[in-house]
């Protein structure tokens, strides 16, 4: 065994991956506070070939250092978009059938262990580090979406979240026939 070198490695250009089929889920940002964890979930969207990332609220935006040094240039290859309004977007994408999740827990969570994709596209909803989602979205989403834990303390670093989401969803879509 060894280490693969960054020329085995294969990586594509970010014009080449604005070309290349993506899985059909959109990431939504909700007031996400810390530039660290916007980097990082840029990076995750990048790896898992997502359709599209928005930004809501406080969330930043590139370009920002503290961004940068987490993304390491996935803000340059994932489709992204600022939208101020979080519960506008779920209204427009809702409107445009695509069903919307959150990631929260909630008295009718679905465990994700027993969530089943839906045919339509999809959109995550990841919430504010201490606060988690906009109250207001809870009525207007299509379910939650709850990552079953058994620790002591209940809750995941939003990084962590959406990298497990991403990854169930990316392998439950990369299996299907539009795929």
């Amino acid at each position: 065994m060894k280490k693969l070198s960054m020329d085995e490695l294969g990586r594509i250009t970010p014009d080449q991956f604005k070309q290349i089929a993506k899985i059909p889920l959109v990431v939504i940002l909700d007031n996400i506070r810390s530039m660290n964890n916007v980097g990082s979930i840029f990076r995750t969207c990048d790896a898992f070939v997502v359709e599209k990332l928005y930004l809501c609220g406080i969330t930043a935006k590139p370009p920002h250092k503290d961004i940068a040094k987490t993304a390491l240039g996935a803000t340059e290859s994932v489709d992204w978009e600022y939208v101020e309004d979080v519960v506008e977007l779920v209204q427009t994408l809702k409107q445009n059938n695509t069903k919307v999740y959150l990631i929260e827990q909630t008295d009718h969570s679905i465990l994700l262990n027993q969530f089943q994709l839906p045919e339509e596209k999809m959109a995550i909803v990841l919430g504010n580090e201490v606060f988690g989602v906009t109250e207001a979205l809870l009525p207007l989403c299509d379910g939650a979406i709850e990552i079953p834990q058994n620790g002591t303390k209940h809750s995941l670093n939003v990084t962590i979240a959406g990298g497990i989401l991403i990854w169930e969803i990316f392998k439950g879509l990369k299996n299907t026939p539009n795929w």
